[in-house]
């Protein structure tokens, strides 16, 4: 199969000549047809598998060969992504398959002037990138009109619609026309967001190349146990020992990103963080050179683990595990793209167990462990497994406590305490372990 027989028109099929593209990906293989066919679309597929083209090719299509031409402030298409980083890198790549194509191409986010982006979309906008929070900036002060829209797409939709996005999704939702094309794309879907995502749908064809929720077999997986506190000094250890050159490490909030930075970079090593708080130009500066092996260890929280596109990266840390388990999966996905090898590697404490039990029940997978030398935990990480299992240790019986007093013995009956229950005495109820005698003269019965 080539691109050519799905449908593609000429100047698409140059451009991909240029940038090497030859035969498709199975998500491209089966979205392109269904949307050049103008069919809303689920598409579930691993990270790093050509979901961009895959709605991008036959969006660019359409709006070429069909509609009128773009008004003032008006858009036709409209692709929605969760971070500043996922609009540059989709952007960037609408804007290489669309080069032999007569379309104005734009992308819009926070964190930089809003009044650039009003200036621009004053011509239209055949195409537009977004962020939900600054496309609603941009609507509401009237420098964007939605009558001329024709196709919506959500990238990475599980996120825009389950983590935080709910409400601007929906005044979006309100201003666009009834009438419209969805596309969906995402690595992962839970049942709920399926069932939330088939009410915006109409008549939608759900695509699904590869098994949900399940990380490339291209990433070699594995934990290290550790205590929380010796978390930096193993991450440092384990770098000298694999003589790490590039590296993506994850934490989980913006102060452990700082934090590891300062200690790398006190420590001489050539670091740099990315962070929500952080200004959109320094962030991209921190990517720019982590791209190009100017910066060793770029630490990030989440806002990075979806749209980095890092060719050849050869490794992933999670410093510490996502609080959402799906995050795990678009962490590790920035190795092992597009048929390349990868490893991944979580550092794992005690207090992180329940995290890895998620992450192990979602993939399907118990993950295998190792310890470093002279870094075993003191607080040990129950075992885990697939079905989402925490296998706790059995606890040791207790021994019976010594009768006191040498005198005669009462039997005050069988202790049980509050909480624990006899299987061969379901009727016996907790007593408490002083019991209280009443001593005073026992009242008759009228």
């Amino acid at each position: 199969m080539t691109f050519a027989t799905l449908g593609l028109i000429e100047p698409l099929l140059r451009s991909l000549e240029t940038l090497g593209y030859q035969t498709p990906t199975p998500v491209q293989a089966q979205a392109i047809p269904a949307v050049l066919a103008g069919r809303d679309l689920m598409a579930a597929a691993q990270t790093g598998t050509g979901k961009t083209a895959g709605f991008a090719l036959p969006l660019l299509q359409l709006l070429a060969m069909e509609g009128p031409k773009v008004t003032a402030n008006s858009v036709r298409a409209l692709i929605l992504v969760p971070t500043r980083e996922l609009a540059e890198q989709v952007h960037e790549a609408v804007r290489q398959y669309a080069e032999n194509l007569p379309l104005r191409t734009y992308a819009v986010y926070g964190g930089v002037s809003i009044n650039p982006q009003m200036m621009k979309l004053r011509s239209g906008v055949d195409l537009l990138v977004a962020t939900p929070g600054r496309l609603l900036d941009l609507f509401r002060q009237n420098a964007l009109k939605f009558n001329q829209l024709q196709t919506l797409v959500l990238d990475e939709a599980d996120r825009m619609l389950d983590l935080g996005f709910s409400e601007e999704l929906a005044n979006i939702y309100r201003a666009l026309p009834k009438k419209r094309q969805t596309l969906l794309f995402s690595a992962t879907f839970s049942d709920d967001i399926r069932l939330l995502a088939g009410q915006m749908l109409n008549d939608p064809l759900s695509i699904e190349v590869s098994p949900r929720n399940v990380a490339a077999n291209t990433v070699k997986q594995w934990i290290v146990t550790v205590d929380k506190k010796r978390k930096p000094e193993l991450f440092v250890h384990l770098m000298r020992k694999g003589k790490w050159k590039q590296v993506l490490v994850f934490a989980k909030t913006r102060n452990g990103v700082d934090a590891l930075v300062d200690k790398l970079q006190g420590l001489g090593i050539n670091a740099d963080g990315i962070h929500g708080d952080k200004p959109q130009a320094t962030r991209q500066r921190a990517l720019d050179r982590f791209k190009a092996s100017e910066v060793q260890i770029l630490v990030a929280t989440d806002v990075a683990a979806r749209g980095l596109d890092i060719e050849d990266l050869p490794l992933v840390v999670n410093f510490d595990l996502p609080i959402v388990a799906e995050d795990y999966i678009h962490r590790i996905g920035r190795t092992g793209r597009a048929g390349a090898t990868g490893e991944a590697i979580s550092l794992v404490c005690a207090d992180e167990v329940n995290l890895l039990s998620a992450i192990e029940m979602l993939t399907r997978q118990t993950l295998k462990r190792q310890n470093e030398p002279d870094f075993e935990p003191e607080h040990r990480v129950p075992d885990t497994d697939a079905s989402g299992q925490v296998v706790k240790k059995p606890k040791k019986p207790k021994k019976p406590k010594a009768s006191g007093g040498g005198g005669g013995k009462r039997n005050l009956g069988r202790w049980v305490d509050s909480g624990e229950i006899a299987p061969a005495e379901p009727s016996i109820k907790p007593v408490r372990k002083v019991p209280v005698f009443n001593t005073g003269p026992r009242k008759r019965k009228p």
